[in-house]
C-alpha cells in the first residue's frame, strides 16, 4: 500500500504542468510561491470588470494552413533548438512565430513553457510590444503555474503593466491613452496575485482609472474594497481621501437625494478618525459641503409645507424640525422670523 502510494505522488509530480497546460479554465491566482495562495482564488473585487477573458482565456490550439503557420520541426525539443539558433541570428518576429507554432502544437510538453516564457521576453524587450508581451505573460500564468517561477512572472506581468500606463496605445504610429485596457491589465495582475506586495498600489491604480472613466461609483468600491483589505498600507490612507472626493462628485451629480447625502455625511465623519493628518482638513471642508447640501435640501422641504395646499400647524412642525436639525443653518434667522409669524396668525 505504502509502494503504491508513492508511485501515485511521483505521478501527480510529473504529470501537474501537463494538467495545467491543457486546463480550459484555470484559476488565477493560485500559483506555488508564498505571496499567492488558493486561499485568494475566490476573493471578490468590486469595481473590477466582471468579463469572462479576465479569469478564463482561451487555451491556445494549432492555427488554420498548419503546414504554414506550424513548427518548422518535428518534435518539442527539435523545434525550441530551432527557435534559439533563430534568437541567435537576431530573426526575433520568426522566432517569436515559431515559438508560439511549440506552444500550440506540444501544449504538454516541457519545453512549452520556456517558449511560452520567451514569447512575452521578446515582445518586450525586442519588439517594444508591451500589450501582446502582458497578454503572453499572462497565458504563461493561466496555464503554465505549476512550471514556472509563478511569483517571478506575476511581478514581472506587474512591470508590464507599468509599461502599458506609462506608454499608452500605439495606433498608426500615434500614442494614445487606452485607460480601459491598461486598467484590465491592472486587474488581470491582481486576480493572479492577490497576495503580492505591489497590490495595495496596483488597487489604487484602478480606482484612478475608474475615475477617469468618468466610473465614479465603480472608483468608490474599488477604493473601499482595498481599504477592507489593506486597512494598514499607506494606499490605503490615500484611497480614503480619494473616496471622499468621487463621493463628493457623486452627491453633486444626486443632490436630490438625501439618502446619499446622509450616507457621504456619516463617510465623512467616520473618515476623520482614521485618516491622515495632512488630509483633515480637506475632509472637514468636505463634510461641511455636504452637511450645507442637506441643509439646502432640508430647506426647500421646509419651504414646501408653508404654502396654500398645506396646513398651518404642518408649516409650524416644519420650521421648528428646521431650527432644531440646523441651529447653525443659513436659514435659521428667516426661519424663526417666519415660525413667529405663523405662531402670531394661530394665536
Amino acid at each position: 500500500m505504502k509502494v503504491k502510494l508513492i508511485v501515485l505522488s511521483i505521478a501527480a509530480t510529473v504529470l501537474a504542468p501537463c494538467v495545467c497546460a491543457l486546463g480550459e479554465h484555470p484559476t488565477p491566482g493560485v500559483g506555488s510561491g508564498a505571496q499567492t495562495g488558493a486561499r485568494y482564488a475566490t476573493d471578490a473585487y468590486p469595481g473590477f470588470d466582471d468579463e469572462k477573458e479576465l479569469t478564463s482565456p482561451e487555451r491556445k490550439s494549432p492555427r488554420w494552413f498548419s503546414f504554414i503557420t506550424g513548427p518548422s520541426c518535428d518534435n518539442a525539443k527539435d523545434q525550441f533548438e530551432y527557435c534559439r539558433g533563430l534568437m541567435a541570428e537576431g530573426r526575433w518576429s520568426k522566432a517569436r512565430r515559431q515559438l508560439d507554432a511549440l506552444v500550440r502544437e506540444w501544449p504538454t510538453s516541457q519545453e512549452a513553457s520556456r517558449a511560452q516564457q520567451t514569447i512575452a521576453e521578446i515582445y518586450l524587450d525586442k519588439l517594444d510590444d508591451a500589450e501582446n508581451a502582458f497578454l503572453e505573460y499572462r497565458y504563461l500564468l493561466d496555464f503554465y503555474s505549476l512550471s514556472c517561477d509563478y511569483d517571478r512572472i506575476a511581478d514581472r506581468l506587474y512591470q508590464v503593466a507599468n509599461v502599458m500606463k506609462s506608454e499608452g496605445k500605439e495606433v498608426c504610429f500615434v500614442r494614445f491613452a487606452n485607460t480601459v485596457d491598461v486598467r484590465r491589465a491592472y486587474e488581470a495582475c491582481v486576480l493572479r496575485a492577490p497576495g503580492a506586495s505591489w497590490v495595495p498600489e496596483a488597487m489604487l491604480t484602478i480606482g484612478a482609472l475608474r475615475e477617469d472613466e468618468g466610473k465614479y461609483g465603480e472608483a468608490v468600491r474599488v477604493y473601499e474594497n482595498l481599504r477592507n483589505i489593506h486597512p494598514d498600507s499607506d494606499e490605503a490612507k490615500s484611497a480614503l481621501l480619494r473616496e471622499a472626493e468621487v463621493r463628493m462628485i457623486l452627491l453633486h451629480d444626486h443632490a436630490y437625494n438625501r439618502s446619499r447625502c446622509r450616507d457621504t455625511i456619516d463617510f465623512l465623519r467616520q473618515s476623520l478618525t482614521n485618516c491622515r493628518e495632512s488630509d483633515v482638513a480637506r475632509l472637514r471642508e468636505c463634510l461641511s459641503e455636504a452637511e450645507g447640501m442637506i441643509a439646502e435640501e432640508e430647506w426647500r422641504a421646509t419651504k414646501f409645507y408653508d404654502s396654500p395646499t398645506r396646513t398651518r400647524r404642518s408649516a409650524i412642525s416644519a420650521y421648528q424640525k428646521y431650527i432644531a436639525d440646523h441651529p447653525d443653518g443659513a436659514h435659521v434667522v428667516e426661519a424663526k422670523e417666519r415660525l413667529a409669524e405663523l405662531n402670531g396668525g394661530a394665536k
